[in-house]
C-alpha cells in the first residue's frame, strides 16, 4: 500500500504544472498498471494501489505525447511503438526536471526486464525515443547544441504536444 510520499508529491506537482490533470480516486482491478488509469486525457491515480511511483511519469508521458485534438478523448494507452518510445523519452526528461533518480522511473518491476538498459541508454546520451519528441516539436536533440541558444534534450521546449 503506497501513501503519498514527498517523491510522489513532487511528481504530481510537476505533472500538474506541465498541464496534465491528475485525479486521485480508487481504481478497480481493471487497471493495466496497479493504481493508474487514463480517463478523458486525465491521469487517474489510486495511491493505495500504486506500486511504482515512476509509473506516474510514464503514463503521463502517453498523455503528453498524444495529439492535442485526441488528448481529451484518451482513455487508454494506444498500441503504437513510436508513441511508446516517445513516452519513455518524455518520462526520462520529466525525471531529470524533477531531480528523480532514473532507477525510480525505470524500475525493476517494469519495462520487460529492460530497465537497466533504459537507464544506460539515457545516461550515456543515446536517447531512444527523442527523435519522436523532436518531430512533435517538444524538444531539440543533442545535435541541436550547435545552434546558438539551443537547449538540447533532456530539456523540453514544451511538455504537451
Amino acid at each position: 500500500m503506497t501513501t503519498e510520499t514527498p517523491e510522489i508529491r513532487s511528481i504530481l506537482d510537476f505533472l500538474e504544472q506541465a498541464g496534465i490533470e491528475i485525479v486521485l480516486e480508487p481504481i478497480g482491478e481493471e487497471a493495466f498498471l496497479p493504481g493508474l488509469a487514463i480517463r478523458g486525457g486525465r491521469l487517474v491515480v489510486d495511491l493505495a494501489r500504486l506500486d511504482w511511483p515512476g509509473d506516474l511519469l510514464h503514463e503521463a508521458g502517453h498523455i503528453a505525447v498524444t495529439e492535442p485534438e485526441e488528448r481529451a478523448r484518451l482513455d487508454s494507452v494506444r498500441d503504437d511503438p513510436a508513441e511508446e518510445m516517445a513516452a519513455i523519452a518524455w518520462s526520462y526528461a520529466a525525471a531529470v526536471a524533477i531531480g528523480l533518480d532514473p532507477a525510480i522511473l525505470f524500475h525493476e518491476g517494469g519495462y520487460r526486464g529492460g530497465a537497466q538498459a533504459l537507464i544506460d541508454n539515457f545516461t550515456s546520451g543515446r536517447d531512444v525515443g527523442v527523435p519522436m519528441l523532436e518531430y512533435y516539436g517538444m524538444t531539440a536533440g543533442r545535435a541541436a547544441t550547435a545552434a546558438p541558444g539551443a537547449r538540447p534534450y533532456p530539456h523540453m521546449e514544451r511538455w504537451l504536444r
